[in-house]
C-alpha cells in the first residue's frame, strides 16, 4: 500500500470515521501541532540520558493518544489523566533537584537545552491550537479537558528538563 493516496490533493484530510475536513481546519491544526511537538521531542530524545529517554518515549505515546482523540477517535480520559499524574511526579522530582528560579531564564545554555526549549515552545503552540479547537465545541468533554491539562504540564516538564541540561542559566 502506497503512502500516496492523492485524496488530500484537494486540500482536505480524513479523520476517524472517514470524515474529511479542510487541512486548515482548527481540528487539523490542533493534532498537527501535537504531531510537530512529538517530532521535536524525538529530536530531544537523541540528546538526553537513558532515563529521560524512557520518560520521553512515554510522552510521545501519550501524544499519539492525544492526536487520535483530536482526530476523532474516542480515547479514555483516564489514560490522559494517568499520564498527567506521571508527568507531575517528574516535574516534582526535577523541581526538587534544581535551584529556585528568581528571574526569567533565556532558552540557551547547551545544545540539549536549546533543543528542549524548542520542543517546549512548540508544545505551547500546540496547546493554543488545542484550546482554539476545544473552544469551538459546544460541549467540552473530560477527555478534551484532560488533554489541555496534560499539554500544559508537558510544557512545564520540558522547561524543567531544559534547565537540567543547561550548562549555564542566563536570566534576564
Amino acid at each position: 500500500m502506497s503512502i500516496t493516496t492523492k485524496t488530500g490533493d484537494d486540500g482536505t484530510t480524513a479523520l476517524f470515521g472517514n470524515k474529511r475536513l479542510s487541512k486548515s481546519h482548527p481540528q487539523i491544526e490542533a493534532y498537527g501541532m501535537v504531531d510537530e511537538a512529538t517530532s521535536f521531542i524525538g529530536l530531544v530524545f537523541e540528546h538526553v540520558s537513558k532515563q529521560d529517554k524512557v520518560h520521553l518515549t512515554t510522552v510521545q505515546k501519550t501524544l499519539y493518544s492525544i492526536m487520535a482523540e483530536l482526530s476523532g477517535a474516542n480515547v479514555d480520559s483516564s489514560l490522559i489523566e494517568s499520564a498527567t499524574t506521571v508527568i507531575e511526579k517528574e516535574i516534582a522530582s526535577l523541581e526538587a533537584s534544581l535551584p529556585k528560579i528568581t528571574r526569567f531564564i533565556l532558552p540557551q545554555g547547551s545544545r540539549e537545552a536549546a533543543h528542549i526549549h524548542i520542543a517546549r515552545s512548540v508544545t505551547r503552540t500546540a496547546e493554543r491550537a488545542i484550546v482554539r479547537f476545544t473552544e469551538m465545541n459546544a460541549t467540552k468533554d473530560n477527555t478534551q479537558k484532560s488533554i489541555v491539562i496534560y499539554i500544559n504540564r508537558l510544557s512545564d516538564y520540558l522547561f524543567l528538563l531544559a534547565r537540567k541540561y543547561s550548562n549555564e542559566e542566563v536570566s534576564t
